[in-house]
């Protein structure tokens, strides 16, 4: 059974940086699509990007170009999303998805394409 368990969260003031953290267990991660999404009050779950199944590449939605990276560390089983350069709007609880039975070098954009998710983690940007 896959599961994730996100942390990292916090409150940091506007222009800082926060490492968030999604630690796997039941699979490998190079065997598993793992999306990050964030959701802020009141709206809509939105991609941020995520980490295609076996060839571990990474795509980054609208929402991270230039300011947020993901990265990955297979002795931990944990993929990392480092948020630089944080505004109140990044404010909102932020969850790793995934999945295992993406084809080779795929990923999900769309939540619904993720059958498991970790609990969240809540990052307020605030002064």
């Amino acid at each position: 059974q896959l599961q994730l368990v996100e942390s990292g969260g916090g409150l940091v003031q506007p222009g800082g940086s926060l490492r968030l953290s999604c630690e796997v267990s039941g699979y490998t991660l190079e065997n598993v699509g793992i999306g990050w999404f964030r959701q802020a009050p009141g709206k809509e779950r939105e991609w941020v990007g995520c980490l295609t199944r076996r060839r571990m590449t990474i795509n980054y939605g609208d929402s991270a170009k230039g300011r947020f990276t993901i990265s990955y560390d297979n002795a931990r089983n944990t993929l990392y999303l480092h948020l630089n350069n944080l505004n109140p709007a990044d404010s909102g609880v932020y969850y790793c998805a995934g999945d295992p039975t993406f084809l080779t070098g795929r990923c999900g954009e769309l939540a619904p394409s993720y059958d498991y998710w970790g609990q969240g983690t809540q990052v307020t940007v605030s002064l």
